[in-house]
Formats: C-alpha cells, structure tokens, sequence
C-alpha cells in the first residue's frame, strides 16, 4: 500500500509540474521570495537585535513585541496573546578566570535561571566530585565542600568528535578510545549514584553544605560544542565549562594542584513575568471561519541565540505571511500564524493555544510547522491521516521540484507524539504535519548549543522553505472543501502492534514558580 501512495505522488507532482506555471498566484510567490527575500533582515533583527528568547527573559517579552510590529508594518493583524506565567529572570554577565596554578580566562557560562554570584564574583579552589570507597557516605564528604567549586560533571578523554576520529585514527585506536571512553562514563555514572541523589538533588545538596557554586560540562560532540540548560541550584551558581577548560581544571585537581577559580556569574530575578503566543492572520474571504495554519516556536534556549532552534522557523513562517500579504491578500480562507512560547519546557505554548480555543480545531484545514534547524525540508509524515497523501500530494505538486526532489514521504504515518508543536494540534485531530529539515549537523552542533547563532544558518535553504510552504498554504487555501481527516490507528514501529492516538496535554501555566 505504501508503495502505491509513492506512485500516486510521483504522478501527481508530474502532471503539477506541467501546470504550476500558469498559476499567476504561484508565479508571484516564487518571484517575491527570490527577489525581495526578507530572511536576513529578520534574522539580523530577531537574534542580533534581540538575542536569545528563554521564557520569562525581557528578551522572550522583547521578540513578541517586535513580530507584533513587524506584522503590523506588512499590513497584518497580530496581537500577543497571554497563557500563563513565568519566572522571570534576565541574563548578566559570567566571567571565569583561573588564578592559581596559573593565569587564564576560561570558557563558559551560567546556567538558565542560576542564582547570582556575589558582586565582583567569589574566589575559591576547585574540588571533583570524590570517588567514595566501601566505608565512606556521601554526607561524611560533604562538609569538604564549604567554600570551593564543585565539578559534577564526568571528563571527557578526548575532545575530538567521532567522525575526526573516524577520518585519521586507525581501527584499532578508534576502538580503544571508546572502550576507554566507556570505562570512565561507567566509572563516573557510580560515583554520583553513591551518593544517593538524582540530578536535580546533588547541586542542591552540595550548595546547602556551603559550596560557592557547581561546575558542569555538557558536551555536545562537536568542536567547541556545549548544550546549555537550566540550573538546580537556589543560593549559589551553577555554571557550563567548555570541554577544554573543564578538563584543563578537572586534571589539576584530580593531580593535587589545587586550582583556583574565580567566578563572576551575574544575573537577577525578575519576579513572575507572563508568557505569550504571538498570532497573526489574513483574514480569509469566501471562508474566514476556517483556517490554514503556520507554526513555529518563538522561544529558545540561551546558550547561543537560538538560531536554528528555532529563529530559522519563526523567520520562516514570518516570511511566509509577508509574502502571502503581499501576493495573495485576499485568501479564501483565514491564514494564521502561531509564534509559540516556551515549546522548550513542553509544547506549552501550542498546548495552551488548543485547550483555549477547541472550537478553532474542526476548522483548521491543516497546519505547517517548522523546527528541526536551518535546513531545506526533505521529510514530511502524513501523520497517521488516511487522505494526507492526496492532498499533500496535490499541494506539493505545484511546488517547483528543485524544491521539492530531495523530499521523501511516509503516507499515512504515525501520528506525532511530542517532539514539536504540530504534535499539540495532531492530538486534537487537527491534519498538522512536520516539515522535517536536512539537519546540517544540527544535533551535535547547534541544538541547544552555544553555537546556535546567526552565521550557522542557511538562507538559500530558508528561503527555499519559505516557497515550499507558502504555495502549501496557498493550496491549501484555496481547496474547494475541508480536507479529510480520517484517522488510521497508530501502529507501533517496534512491535508493529496497534496502539492510541496520542492524547491531549495541557500545559504548564505557571513555570519555575514554587507553588
């Protein structure tokens, strides 16, 4: 059956071929995409101007202000609309300086939400987190740690990615340093379980015992690659080291050289903040109660300035309005656009949008979302709707197929769980499809990293997206009636049993707030 949907697309998107150039509509959105391209000029403004967009930050408040503009100036109704709250919290300065063996700036910083260092920072050794023998506990050792930095994190033995080792190491080398690399992770995987706490409780746990603050690393396998996430500590910093740095003080302390650090980690509350969904929309004409929708998260994490997680996909979807706008300004249907905050601690964004408005979801025709990094779509899921690959089909078809070549589909497929915020409108049986990207080493080096930045995305492919799914929505549009939205019962890959349709989550609606 799989088989026969493949078919079935490659003679559509044949016979689209023929005929997508003699739609006058598709024609404009080709040549304004190509020739008055927005991207650079909106992802200059969102990730220069603005920076980073963690929940609760000025700078989150910030970035929905200026879409809200942004649309306005094309002409476009955009309003910000509140779902919850947040902790507040804004992003200083962290300075790491090594002072003893020897003088050297270190590289890193503080952990999302981590409390501040003293004015001026603390100065104090650097200790590791001990190897306890048969006879000791965890609380016995902890008095050790009043006023020193403590490193939680396991070293790294080699900071070279597999694939460099892969290039130039022999076979045998290859295969060494990774059962090596086995033993340690092993090793230190049963230090931290001796004592007795989780993740969440040994930063807490070390900071009551009087601890100036925890040290971690988070490689990412990549050259200069480090993932940034949040903090578990409420008095005392907790700051990421480069994989270098971090072993440059991890190797003097496990050798008794006692290095010295001191730690300037600058940062401020900012009390209970709101948190929004940005929406725009072009009114529909013939059908303005039913809907096409585009989707992107509008929040990141801080590591980097979230540039392909997701600035890509916000400027994306916001280049997909313009040139809607600006060529298609009387839509059959009401086009709309869902910038949605705070995707990064559960989707609660686009989960908020659906349990607040249930009488949008019948009405939706389909919705288009865009997440996975900077690169051109070259995956789309049916989601596990029986008919997704005939109108997919017919849609794409008018899509030129220099874009569209190097796509590969799964019709029905199974519906998205989780992962992005498409899954938070497929559990509402709302025919809301993933445009899955080529990847550009995305996992290693710029999702949730402090690489994700600018200068790592790639516009071409951008910009070749913002054709593929303007034309999407366009068709989409313009159907004659609703689409199908007929459900097959998911079918588990590993089992290849039956099992359900996801079900509905509501969000988290007041985040980091000790209830």
């Amino acid at each position: 059956m799989k088989k026969h949907y493949a078919i079935t697309l490659a003679v559509l998107l044949f016979f689209g071929f023929q005929a997508k150039a003699q739609d006058p509509v598709i024609q404009n959105i080709i040549k304004e995409a190509e020739e008055n391209s927005q991207l650079k000029y909106l992802g200059h403004e969102l990730l220069d101007g603005i920076g980073p967009r963690l929940v609760g930050s000025p700078q989150m408040q910030q970035a929905h202000e200026w879409a809200v503009a942004q649309f306005q100036e094309w002409g476009i109704e955009a309003r910000s609309e509140q779902w919850g709250e947040w902790r507040g919290w804004d992003r200083g300065i962290t300075h790491i300086d090594m002072v003893e063996p020897w003088v050297r700036s270190l590289s890193g910083m503080q952990l999302a939400w981590s409390p501040s260092s003293p004015a001026g920072g603390a100065s104090g050794e650097v200790i590791i987190l001990p190897q306890l023998g048969d006879d000791e506990t965890f609380e016995d050792w902890l008095p050790n740690v009043k006023g020193k930095y403590v490193m939680i994190s396991a070293p790294q033995i080699t900071g070279r990615p597999d694939y460099n080792w892969e290039e130039f190491a022999t076979e045998e080398s290859f295969e060494k340093m990774k059962e090596e690399r086995g033993v340690v992770e092993a090793e230190w995987q049963v230090r931290v379980r001796r004592t007795g706490k989780g993740r969440r409780e040994l930063p807490q746990a070390l900071e009551e015992a009087g601890a100036l603050g925890i040290i971690t690393s988070y490689w990412s396998r990549g050259f200069g690659a480090n993932k940034i996430f949040s903090a578990y500590t409420k008095t005392v910093p907790t700051v990421d080291l480069s994989l270098e740095d971090y072993g440059l003080l991890f190797r003097l302390a496990e050798s008794g050289k006692k290095p010295i650090i001191n730690l300037n980690a600058q940062s401020k509350e900012t009390g209970v903040v709101p948190t929004f969904n940005t929406i725009a929309e072009i009114k529909g004409t013939e059908k303005p109660d039913e809907y096409v929708m585009l989707s992107a998260h509008f929040d990141s994490w801080d590591g980097g300035t979230g540039a392909t997680d997701n600035g890509t996909g916000t400027i994306l979807m916001m280049e997909v309005m313009r040139i809607l706008k600006e060529v298609y300004p009387n839509p059959k249907r009401t086009i709309l656009v869902g910038l949605w905050g705070s995707e990064e601690q559960g989707l609660n964004g686009s989960r908020a949008f659906v349990e607040d408005h249930p009488e949008m979801m019948p009405k939706i025709q389909a919705l288009f979302n865009q997440d996975n990094g900077t690169g051109r779509v070259v995956n789309i899921s049916g989601q596990g709707f029986v008919d997704s690959y005939e109108y997919l089909g017919r849609w794409m078809s008018k899509v030129p197929s220099t874009i569209t070549r190097e796509i590969e589909t799964d019709f029905p497929g199974n519906p998205g769980g989780g992962g992005s915020d498409y899954a938070s409108f497929v559990a509402a049986g709302v025919p809301a499809f993933s445009l899955s990207s080529l990847n550009w080493s995305y996992f290693n080096y710029t999702w949730h990293t402090n690489l994700d930045t600018y200068d790592k995305i790639v516009f071409e492919d951008v910009k070749n997206n913002a054709i593929l799914t303007a034309i999407m929505v366009y068709m989409a549009s313009e159907e004659d009636e609703m689409v199908s939205k007929e459900r097959r019962i998911p079918i588990n890959r590993r089992t290849g049993e039956p099992t359900d349709w996801p079900a509905m989550r509501s969000p988290t609606r007041k985040g980091g707030i000790e209830q």
